[in-house]
């Protein structure tokens, strides 16, 4: 039955990733962090995230923004390596709680900032949003709010933004897999293989559904549902820890 959970959460993760280019994180990690405790759902959204996005890098490759992507992703590198020692060491539950803040924190900042009217981009900006974006990847899985924030206040145009952001989680979500095994010493979430091979039929399911949403739902439609699954999985991991401490 949770794993039927989990599954569900994967196919509208899936979704949201093809229609407004982000939200998988957004909506499976509160969901797995729940399930399966903050080290392995994490680890496995990561895994997933960074799989979405290279199913989805075929389709959108020609509107990719490399110069902007090795803009944010060199920070975010850094922030990947100290979110990742972060997770190694704190115990579980203030873990949980710490995820469904950082989520909450980063929505909230996103949504502030997008109500804002100047225009800023340079490297700073970008080495700060990909610090942040890479820190959260690693600690919570939901790099999408930094980089969103970065977006709205540099006028960076939805396509070409949503396209970057494939290789970008591709990378940050790799790059905080591989970062929290070496943390651990090894560890590794404990799917079975048939597990692993649903989960990924899922995500296949959902870029195929989210293909068609494309061309008939606007993508703020779809970013308005993402952001309120989001802070609603936020809250019940926040809840859910505070009940195992």
């Amino acid at each position: 039955m949770l794993f039927a959970v989990v599954l569900i959460a994967v196919v509208a993760g899936a979704m949201a990733q093809r229609v407004a280019g982000l939200g998988f994180g957004l909506m499976v990690s509160p969901v797995l962090v729940v399930l399966l405790g903050p080290l392995d759902g994490v680890m496995i959204v990561n895994a997933c995230g960074a799989t979405s996005s290279l199913l989805i890098l075929f389709r959108v490759w020609r509107d990719v923004d490399w110069w902007r992507y090795l803009g944010l992703i060199v920070p975010g590198f850094v922030g990947i390596a100290l979110g990742a020692l972060l997770v190694s060491r704190v115990p579980a539950a203030p873990l949980e709680i710490a995820i469904g803040a950082l989520l909450i924190l980063g929505l909230v900042l996103s949504q502030l900032v997008a109500r804002a009217r100047r225009r800023i981009d340079g490297m700073g900006i970008r080495t700060v949003s990909g610090f942040s974006s890479g820190f959260m990847n690693a600690a919570a899985a939901v790099g999408g709010p930094a980089v969103t924030a970065y977006a709205v206040l540099s006028g960076w145009e939805q396509k070409r933004f949503g396209a970057t952001l494939q290789p970008y989680f591709l990378s940050t979500g790799t790059a905080s897999l591989l970062a929290k095994a070496v943390a651990t010493g090894g560890h590794w979430p404990s799917l079975a293989v048939w597990e692993w091979a649903l989960v990924f039929v899922c995500m296949i399911a959902g870029i195929a559904v989210g293909d068609v949403l494309a061309r008939k739902i606007a993508g703020e439609v779809i970013r308005r549902a993402v952001i309120g699954i989001a802070y609603a999985g936020a809250a019940l991991a926040i809840v859910n820890g505070a009940w195992h401490l």
